[in-house]
């Protein structure tokens, strides 16, 4: 079977496709899970690896949690309450925590549907664009369950508490010119250009020392659960650190020099 996880690699950029078209991109199995983990863990720990691009391959991003499998209670979904509640902590929701860990910026490329658990991988993303066929739908409620890999967390920050309830809610599908409104998504593309825009926003963001992409997107993410003093705190001990790096010194001379910085990852 080929990989869940497609990795292409262009400088300091990363593409990864999820490739299971037939089932939609499905999550489900443990493998499936740990390949996003696996993968997380070895971007975290290249820093020449500034930016990455998360999408789905075929027709779809991602259509959550596989239905057939939660008729047969397979995968993800077999055993009594007690080992459910584990195969939950132990799988799915090792993918929330591994990407909200992830100090590399990463944007989700939208090219399809993204449902229930789908939609919930984006929203663990830093930055979202979409297709203008993307359809976007917190459908837990439909097949009469509630979120379970974080999106109850996820989705009112991204959106709001009030979009959020409405969505979770209700489970309605929502198209891409709703989900730009919402906030959702930053912007919206014609279908073929959706990876090209992504990357170019990667590479945007993977010009700049990865230092500082890593600590300002670290920064963000600790800014959402933290008091203004304890920000500031946590600002200046960032800024200290970033001040002693190679390339920041270079950034400074370039701008100075008024010529293109030659950044080293260190």
């Amino acid at each position: 079977m080929s990989p869940f996880l497609i990795v292409e690699r262009e400088g300091p950029v990363v593409t990864a496709t999820l490739n299971r078209p037939d089932q939609r991109n499905a999550l489900t199995s443990d493998a499936d899970f740990r390949a996003i983990v696996d993968f997380c863990g070895e971007v975290s720990t290249d820093r020449s690896i500034r930016a990455v691009v998360l999408t789905g391959a075929g027709s779809a991003f991602c259509a959550g949690g596989n239905v057939k499998d939660m008729k047969a209670r397979e995968g993800l979904f077999k055993g009594d309450p007690y080992e459910l509640r584990d195969r939950y902590r132990t799988g799915i929701q090792q993918i929330p925590l591994a990407l909200w860990e992830l100090e590399v910026p990463v944007i989700a490329a939208i090219n399809g549907p993204a449902v229930g658990a789908g939609l919930d991988l984006a929203c663990m993303c830093d930055l979202r664009i979409a297709s203008r066929t993307a359809s976007f739908a917190h459908s837990f409620v439909k097949l009469g369950l509630v979120p379970g890999d974080g999106g109850a967390w996820l989705l009112p920050r991204v959106i709001g508490q009030s979009r959020a309830s409405m969505m979770t809610l209700t489970g309605d599908m929502i198209d891409a010119t709703t989900a730009l409104d919402y906030g959702l998504v930053s912007e919206l593309t014609d279908p073929e250009d959706l990876l090209t825009r992504a990357r170019s926003i990667a590479g945007r963001i993977a010009a700049n020392p990865g230092h500082a992409t890593r600590l300002s997107k670290k920064l963000m993410r600790e800014a959402q659960d933290l008091s203004l003093k304890a920000v500031l705190e946590l600002s200046a001990a960032y800024q200290a650190l970033a001040h002693h790096t190679h390339d920041y010194e270079e950034a400074v001379d370039a701008f100075l020099e008024r010529r293109a910085p030659r950044f080293e990852d260190r």
